[in-house]
């Protein structure tokens, strides 16, 4: 094969379905050993000085402490406060980060690094090796994210897994028009809104996980996404 064949065929369609077939095969080798892991979604955006960070740094050092990995994007902002607080904790600090136009730089924080070249394959590692998932203000990615997990649970693809949203301020004004324009409407069902819950404490996120956990049973018996 010369390099110009070479180069027009991994351009195509095929050569990409064997590129999508590895980031797979490696995310999940890896992260199936990591054990029950939560999902912290939030800004890339959010200052340091942020009370909301250092509530993130609070929340997921708790949730290291208790054995589950942290799971973010792998980014600054939120996704670096999640990873610092697991670290802190000495325990496993999961970045799955983006290739994007304009580089995400991972932060520092984490001890499990996995880079995806596709945001359809990190999303799939993000829900798959999770038992709970938090969001906290954010963009259109987070709420793309939240979203998307909260119509996999509502459809029942995978298991109701606690999902929480941290913040009432940022996330009261989305739930209101939510009840407003969907239940109202009976676009959605009136019980789609008990699917989460809102909460201002770090250790109530911590505590909401950890009753799951303990209804559920150890890691080899619990309900498993996308099983």
């Amino acid at each position: 094969m010369n390099d110009q064949t070479k180069n027009s065929f991994i351009k195509e369609d095929p050569w990409r379905v064997f590129r999508i077939m590895a980031e797979f095969v490696d995310s999940f080798e890896m992260l199936s050993k990591v054990g029950p892991g939560v999902t912290i979604f939030g800004s890339a955006r959010m200052s340091r000085a942020s009370p909301i960070y250092k509530a993130t740094v609070e929340m997921a050092r708790g949730l290291a402490k208790n054995n589950l990995a942290v799971i973010t994007g792998g980014g600054p902002g939120v996704m670096e406060a999640a990873n610092k607080g697991a670290t802190l904790a000495r325990g496993k600090s999961v970045g799955l980060n983006i290739e994007l136009p304009h580089e995400q730089q991972g932060n520092r924080y984490t001890n499990v690094p996995i880079h995806f070249h596709y945001f359809f394959s990190r999303k799939v590692c993000f829900v798959k090796y999770s038992i709970g998932f938090v969001f906290l203000p954010g963009g259109f990615g987070t709420l793309d994210e939240f979203f998307e997990v909260v119509t996999l649970v509502q459809t029942q693809r995978i298991p109701e897994f606690p999902l929480i949203l941290f913040g009432r301020k940022h996330w009261r004004g989305l739930v209101q028009w939510m009840k407003r324009e969907l239940v109202h409407t009976d676009y959605i069902s009136p019980g789609d809104l008990d699917l989460f819950q809102m909460t201002d404490d770090p250790q109530e996120v911590v505590d909401i996980i950890l009753d799951y956990e303990r209804r559920v049973g150890p890691p080899e018996v619990m309900p498993k996404a996308f099983a």
